[in-house]
């Protein structure tokens, strides 16, 4: 694996000399959210800057509805001079106690110089926090949730991250794994291009699925009854994957606020729903992979200098510049699984997405568990582009 340099121009050389210290007030939280702006331009090209706005909304309690029932600590370590050499967060996920009751905290949007004493500093700050919130484990990273931007890559560095994907540099694996933190899950994010699609596979599947299961129908996102759709894949989505590793429901606040957030991007010809006799009992999510335009939006700022270049970059590289898509989300109803639906989403999808100007769509993530999923989407010509990983450790010797 190459090794990178993690000084750029804005961002300070490491040093052994580190204090972390608590966000306090909006100056340190802009610098906590300057954090990877200042380090990442230069020296990883395929990282995609997220809009800055959406970072400090994700951060806020009174604009993400994560905090109605978590609880997040923003760290930043400085150097002996005050300039900020990484961040760290530690996370409670009120929800994922309530359903899992194993005493698991998390730690989030992990940034630093390539300097393990740096690494180590930020770590034991989260680690400390959440022992002081009751807490016995520690998992992540998550931003702040699995039900955000979540996993650490793993392999994959040289090729952009899509929609709602991490990046980070190789180095950050083996700092987590030399404080002690060891993978509790591999994730994967499956290609699937037009061009190697095994539609004929498919379809047989397809037809089959159908002539078992009589009745069946698929739709496509209806948009004047959003927030009943919206309804209809939270209901799905928390019933499909409840048993699932590190599952936690979404709350009727997140999903709602994940749907304000996607109705401005989403394509409904490649959402659908499967009906049994007209009922929804599985949903397929892909949303067309915004990072293409975004890559494009300097420094993550729409309004730079208060001039609208980069709404406008955004806005011309949306209608041009977008080929290629992202399946999140899909559930089937525990009832109907086992059952092939998901072989007619998947065939819907990558049919439609061609015609409204998809030529590939990356399903992710895929967890390393899910061996029939992993079987399937091999079987349709897929193929393994990028590893993500989910760390853990204990935080008392009694774990």
């Amino acid at each position: 694996m190459a090794s990178h340099s993690s000084r750029s121009s804005r961002m300070p050389a490491p040093t052994s000399a580190v204090t972390v210290r608590p966000v306090r007030g909006a100056r340190d939280r802009t610098r906590f959210i300057d954090v990877p702006y200042d380090f990442y331009p230069g020296r990883y090209p395929e990282w995609v800057p997220p809009l800055r706005r959406d970072v400090k909304d994700t951060l806020d309690p009174s604009s993400n509805a994560f905090f109605e029932h978590g609880d997040m600590q923003l760290f930043l370590a400085e150097d002996a001079s005050g300039a900020v050499v990484g961040r760290i967060a530690g996370i409670v996920n009120g929800m994922h106690l309530e359903k899992h009751e194993d005493g698991t905290g998390f730690f989030g949007f992990f940034e630093c110089v390539e300097e393990y004493a740096v690494a180590e500093a930020l770590l034991d700050a989260a680690a400390d926090w959440l022992r002081e919130q009751g807490l016995r484990r520690m998992r992540g990273p998550a931003n702040p949730s699995l039900n955000d931007t979540a996993g650490l890559l793993v392999d994959g560095f040289d090729r952009a991250p899509s929609l709602l994907m991490p990046y980070n540099p190789p180095y950050h694996e083996g700092f987590l794994e030399r404080y002690g933190l060891e993978r509790a899950m591999t994730m994967w994010a499956y290609y699937l291009h037009k061009k190697y699609a095994k539609y004929e596979r498919l379809q047989r599947g397809v037809d089959l699925v159908k002539r078992r299961t009589p009745g069946l129908s698929l739709r496509t996102l209806n948009m004047d009854r959003l927030e009943e759709e919206v309804r209809t894949v939270r209901d799905i989505y928390n019933d499909a994957w409840s048993d699932n590793w590190g599952f936690v429901p979404m709350t009727e606040g997140e999903l709602q606020q994940l749907a304000d957030e996607l109705k401005q991007i989403v394509d409904p010809e490649i959402v659908f729903f499967v009906e049994h006799e007209g009922t929804p009992v599985g949903f397929s999510v892909a949303l067309p992979d915004v990072n293409q335009a975004l890559r494009h939006v300097p420094d993550g700022r729409l309004f730079p200098y208060g001039v609208p270049s980069g709404l406008t970059t955004l806005f011309l590289h949306m209608q041009y510049g977008v080929h290629e898509c992202r399946m999140p989300l899909m559930g089937i109803r525990k009832d109907y699984q086992g059952k092939g639906l998901d072989s007619m989403l998947v065939l819907a999808t990558i049919e439609n997405g061609p015609a409204n100007g998809y030529a590939a769509c990356e399903m992710s993530w895929v967890l390393d568990t899910n061996d029939r999923l992993k079987n399937h989407v091999e079987s349709l010509g897929a193929v393994v582009d990028k590893e993500y990983a989910m760390f853990e450790t204990p935080l008392s010797q009694n774990d």
